[in-house]
């Protein structure tokens, strides 16, 4: 299903052996750096779960920026900004003590900000990428940028700069309960983000797959005039998909909320990082984008790991640097996407 609205052509034998050969080859030199440490198989093993939660999140926000993408030929740089009203609307409601208990105030709160956060990129599309939609693209991604630094101004105004704290989803508390198996930690909060990664990818599976409003979405990613002479309401796709995205994002930074501090400048660095795990996967494809921001999430904390972790953040950037160069599209995308692109 997903793979005929990505319309994505099988990616070839040499090239799918070619990437797998490219990623395990940048393992084994990252693992050999960390030989100076005396670090064994338990201690990689233990980087390359830390990072896949951060994956997790990446392949989140990379869900959103392919979304826009297909739909509506616009890479949304304000995606970053939804991945940080997420947790700090959630915060701001559940500190306001509603009379249900904490797990089900919780409950509230999130599905209220993810709501809140959906219908504010809907009509975000609507104030500022509507009224351009016949502009360049780059005026369109210009647009973008200038929607998440106004919206993290208006966080900074209503919130300050102080951090927002959301506690665990298991306990409750600021404690989050920690598994053991076969000798490496799991934070229970890291099984929540793995979670509702499988869970909106099922969804947006289903949604693309099984609805009406999915089918109409697909078909205006394929071919918007020819969806347009058909009935479809190609710019009502637009607003929708845009919306679907920015939930997402709030959806990615409420899960992550309990692992970090939310603030107002949080989704900068989210953002960038999920735009990293889309280009990785093609800009186009659901699965590439979650391959992606895993691949990502596991190759930056092994590199965090053997290396300086202050080095942490550039290594999402060398690797964007290395996929324009030598494989700009990615592990799904086409040429004709690519140009597009």
């Amino acid at each position: 299903m997903i793979r005929e609205w990505v319309g994505g052509e099988r990616i070839p034998f040499a090239r799918r052996w070619g990437i797998a050969i490219a990623v395990l080859g940048l393992m084994i030199a990252l693992i050999l750096l960390g030989q100076g440490h005396g670090f064994g198989a338990l201690e990689y093993l233990q980087f390359i779960l830390d990072g896949l939660r951060g994956g997790s999140i990446y392949a989140l926000v990379a869900l959103g920026f392919v979304l826009v993408y297909r739909v509506m030929g616009v890479i949304n740089f304000a995606q970053g900004a939804f991945v940080m009203l997420g947790p700090m609307l959630t915060a701001f409601f559940y500190e306001q003590k509603w009379p249900p208990a904490p797990g089900l105030r919780l409950a509230l709160a999130a599905l209220l900000a993810v709501g809140i956060v959906g219908a504010l990129g809907m009509i975000i599309e609507r104030l500022t990428l509507y009224p351009a939609r016949r502009a360049s693209p780059l005026t369109r991604i210009i647009i973008t940028v200038g929607v998440y630094l106004s919206l993290q101004g208006a966080a900074l105004l209503l919130w300050g700069p102080y951090a927002k704290v959301l506690p665990s989803f298991t306990t409750l508390s600021l404690s989050d309960p920690t598994y053991r198996f076969a000798g490496v930690r799991v934070k229970a909060q890291s099984l929540w983000i793995a979670g509702t990664l499988i869970a909106a990818l099922l969804a947006l599976g289903l949604f693309f797959g099984r609805t009406t409003v999915g089918k109409a979405m697909r078909a205006c990613a394929v071919n918007r005039l020819a969806a347009r002479l058909m009935g479809i309401p190609v710019d009502t796709m637009s607003t929708l998909a845009f919306g679907m995205a920015a939930a997402l994002g709030a959806i990615a930074g409420i899960v992550l909320g309990p692992v970090t501090r939310a603030t107002y400048d949080m989704g900068l660095e989210l953002g960038l990082k999920g735009f990293v795990a889309a280009i990785m996967g093609g800009l186009v494809s659901f699965p590439g984008a979650v391959l992606g921001g895993l691949l990502l999430g596991a190759l930056e904390n092994l590199w965090a790991g053997v290396t300086v972790a202050g080095f942490k953040d550039l290594f999402a950037f060398v690797i964007l640097i290395l996929v324009l160069l030598l494989h700009p599209r990615g592990f799904a995308g086409t040429e004709a996407e690519v140009e597009r692109a």
